[in-house]
């Protein structure tokens, strides 16, 4: 009995040292984080910056403001709600969407060795260039498909390279991160999707990248001179499109001579009609019209003279034949 109630005692002495202690010590958290918290949609993607949804709602709730404080996957929807707990303004933001900058399919870039090794791009590149002669492009093993956690990103069997999807995408950056070779960028969706990129990151010379890759960037600053709102800028014999400048108005996509630039989201061209067949087909029409109208008055007059002269080239026979 003895030994029951010296547990007994030292149990309860312990429990109440413990309850002052956490009183004591007590870390009251902000209710608003977990309203806060309810609002977002729990992906945990890491796309704010934060290890997870909790902490970006810790991080909105102690914050003075919400500036440099994005939720991808909710987008302004949900940062309009946070905005509304809170009562602080929260700064608009354009949608992003993942990029795949590369251009070398099978039939650009030609494969000139086998890799047998571990199925990973960043071992792979870790080890070697890559099966192509260019050594910047997509070495195709899928890390960025298996970072993925929304389905958003798969590997086209014909071309070997990652095709993002579009519904899917939250602009996490898991894939962007996942990349070895730096080829894929997160960047303005656009209005309607409309976007205008340049898909290469070769930064060899000309020569080099276009026998390593007919579809490459040769730096042949056609497209910065032809850009005419500073949106283009050259470095190390490559160009880049600033999504943040660009106005869509396609007119460097025509000037590449080796396609490297992309625009997805717009409708087809339309082809104008051929001005010079225009005119030749109303030329003759034209011309027709005057002189139908000139002959007119030409033909009628000329019977007159024909009907005179009948009549009276009977009356100088006949006199002849009553003498």
């Amino acid at each position: 009995m003895i030994t029951i109630i010296v547990l007994a005692l030292l149990g309860g002495i312990g429990a109440l040292l413990l309850f002052f202690v956490s009183k004591k010590f007590e870390v009251k958290e902000d209710p608003r984080i977990g309203e806060v918290n309810e609002v977002l949609p729990q992906a945990n993607c890491g796309g704010c910056g934060f290890p997870g949804c909790s902490a970006f709602a810790s991080a909105c709730v102690k914050g003075d403001s919400l500036e440099g404080l994005y939720c991808p996957v909710g987008g302004s929807p949900v940062m309009d709600k946070i905005s509304g707990i809170l009562g602080l303004e929260s700064a608009k933001s354009d949608p992003l969407i993942a990029v795949v900058r590369c251009n070398g399919n099978c039939e650009a870039r030609p494969r000139t060795n086998l890799y047998d090794g571990a199925t990973s791009c960043r071992i792979a590149s870790a080890l070697y260039k890559g099966d192509t002669d260019c050594s910047f492009g997509c070495l195709g093993h899928g890390d960025c498909v298996a970072a993925c956690a929304f389905d958003a990103i798969h590997m086209n069997t014909d071309t070997l390279l990652p095709e993002v999807v579009e519904d899917a995408c939250v602009a996490c950056g898991a894939c962007v991160t996942a990349c070895p070779k730096s080829i894929i960028e997160l960047r303005k969706k656009g209005p309607k999707g409309r976007r205008i990129f340049v898909s290469c990151v070769n930064k060899d010379k000309g020569g080099t990248a276009m026998k390593a890759c007919k579809s490459a960037c040769i730096g042949c600053s056609k497209c910065f001179k032809e850009c005419k709102f500073e949106a283009i800028t050259m470095a190390d014999n490559l160009s880049y499109i600033d999504h943040t400048k660009c106005r869509l108005c396609r007119k460097c996509v025509s000037v590449c001579p080796t396609n490297a630039i992309h625009e997805l989201g717009f409708p087809p061209k339309k082809e104008a009609p051929a001005e010079p067949k225009v005119e030749a087909t109303s030329k003759p029409t034209a011309e027709a019209q005057p002189t139908a109208t000139v002959g007119t008055p030409k033909v009628e007059p000329a019977p007159m003279p024909k009907v005179e002269s009948e009549q009276s080239a009977p009356s100088q026979v006949s006199a002849p034949q009553s003498n």
